[in-house]
């Protein structure tokens, strides 16, 4: 009698499964290279060491159940797992040898926006070839195993065991979803990670691991009690905010990936609309990196919000998901309360990032998208002009009329990739890339010049959101901290304002920065 391993069901899942740990573990430390592991590497006693392997176990378990569940094939059910960790951690490598940060959980509700906007992401790879390989693997193999491994699914009662098995799956994943079981699964992670970091958590626990933990957390706590100690600090005498009467105008300007070049040498740019400003300034300088080379709606955030990052937790990486949890707290919010117009402009699709739902939940009551503009890419390029943009906020600035008025812009025309065509017969990264920033710097002109004519006070801050993904020039970035500047124009303006020295900047003081200068009597927390 010839003994086989399939006529060992039990002891054959086990090994199945103990083999797919050990290989996970084994693969988890490739989601970074090893110099940036031994740079996030945190000391832990044996102890607590073998405790964090065994927090993973159970993610791990999971996947497992999952592709068992569907197949009840242990083989094929190691080889599933062991497929989907390594895809998790090979992602996260690509990702961070891009933008140097592993994959993070709020990376998957960004899915459809990868495939969606393929040139915002970097990713026209995800082409045909891409899904002809994918699909065969994940199709071929799978037909393989179900071909030539057989099932162990019990003889008696076969269709009552598929129900368990698919209800230990998929489960534990739905009652996270319940508060009951939620909070106390997100009071007991959170002790287990600490401080979230997301490269540390990474290296203590691998990507889809980390990525699993981060979600709980996210479902877990509930916002509502925090927003409301945060909100409780603010003081809300925005009626006061020009004590004269005068209904002051602010602009903010949000421009794409701008940095100085001439911080790091470059002598071929000439910005002297950014020089003239910064002379005129109430104060300018450089502005400390939400996130270095993407990842824009971090820093917008962080300016509308007046949040710090460890205020907004756990949602720090796609705040826009939940929004509504900070409605109470944020600028554009606190403003309109106060009776001023709000107004969001940005020449893109208006779900990207889900925009079209968050803005309004931040407060602004008018949002102009990309669907407003007159561009055609085959004619303009990829991204709608700082020029024709900044035409598009005179007019809508000018539409308004009297009041006071809110007015944040977030412009495209600087995203990469720069690529040949963008600007005539340039071909070079970095000298397309430097044609666009005095492109920008021309429409920084023009809109000043036109606000400084208004017979009102007017405030102006412009910003860089992030340093540029220009590998041509560098990667990374030296200094990834970007440009602004805090311009009173109109009535606002003294002509007797001396230049000042420059000074550095979070992106989340930036606006309560603003309206201090602009005669805002109350304090803005630290």
């Amino acid at each position: 009698m010839v003994l086989r391993l399939h006529d060992f069901p039990a002891l054959l899942t086990i090994a199945c499964f103990a083999f797919s740990c050990v290989v996970i573990f084994l693969t988890d430390p490739f989601a970074m290279p090893a110099a940036v592991n031994k740079q996030n590497h945190t000391k832990r006693s044996l102890k607590r060491l073998a405790f964090e392997w065994a927090a993973r176990i159970p993610v791990i378990a999971l996947v497992y159940a999952f592709f068992f569940a569907i197949s009840w094939r242990p083989i094929y059910g190691a080889q599933g797992a062991i497929s989907f960790f390594v895809i998790f951690t090979g992602i996260s490598r690509a990702k961070f040898e891009f933008i140097r940060e592993p994959l993070v959980f709020s990376d998957i509700a960004l899915v459809v926006d990868v495939f969606k906007y393929k040139e915002i992401f970097y990713a026209t790879s995800l082409n045909i070839v891409f899904w002809v390989i994918a699909l065969s693997y994940v199709f071929g193999v799978s037909a393989l195993y179900m071909y030539f491994e057989p099932p162990i699914l019990p003889d008696h009662h076969g269709f009552l065991w598929i129900l368990v098995m698919l209800a230990v799956a998929f489960g534990p994943w739905l009652a996270l979803f319940s508060r009951v079981v939620s909070g106390p699964v997100c009071r007991f992670t959170q002790n287990v990670l600490g401080k979230i970091d997301v490269k540390k958590d990474t290296v203590r626990f691998g990507t889809f691991e980390s990525v699993v933990f981060h979600f709980v957390i996210w479902v877990g706590v509930r916002r509502e009690a925090i927003v409301t100690q945060l909100s409780e600090r603010f003081i809300s005498a925005l009626h006061d905010l020009w004590e004269h009467g005068d209904e002051p105008l602010i602009v903010i300007w949000q421009s794409e990936s701008f940095i100085d070049l001439r911080h790091f040498g470059a002598e071929n740019i000439k910005l002297p609309n950014l020089d003239r400003l910064r002379d005129q300034a109430a104060q300018w300088g450089r502005m400390t990196s939400v996130f270095e080379g993407g990842y824009t709606l971090r820093t917008e955030f962080a300016v509308l919000s007046g949040l710090l990052p460890e205020n907004v937790h756990i949602d720090a990486s796609y705040p826009y998901l939940r929004a509504s949890h900070y409605k109470d707290v944020v600028w554009p919010q606190r403003l309109r309360k106060a009776g001023w117009k709000t107004q969001f402009i940005h020449p893109y699709d208006k779900t990207f990032f889900l925009r079209h739902r968050a803005m309004p939940q931040l407060g602004f009551d008018r949002m102009m998208m990309l669907d407003e503009f007159d561009h055609r890419p085959e004619r303009d390029g990829p991204y709608v002009s700082d020029l024709s943009l900044t035409k598009s906020v005179i007019r809508a600035i000018d539409e308004d009329g009297a009041g006071k008025n809110f007015v944040f812009v977030a412009s495209m025309a600087n995203h990469g990739p720069w690529e040949p065509g963008r600007c005539g017969d340039l071909t070079n990264p970095v000298d397309i890339y430097s044609e666009l920033l005095m492109r920008a710097d021309h429409a920084l002109g023009n809109l000043a010049h036109h606000l400084d004519r208004l017979d009102r006070p007017v405030w102006l801050l412009f910003y860089g959101d992030h340093a540029p993904l220009l590998k041509a020039f560098a990667d990374p970035f030296p200094d990834p901290r970007t440009d602004y500047i805090i311009v009173p124009l109109g009535r606002a303006r003294s002509h007797s304002q001396k230049p000042l020295p420059p000074q550095k900047e979070a992106p989340w003081n930036l606006i309560g920065t603003l309206l201090r200068y602009a005669g805002l009597s109350t304090e803005v927390p630290e």
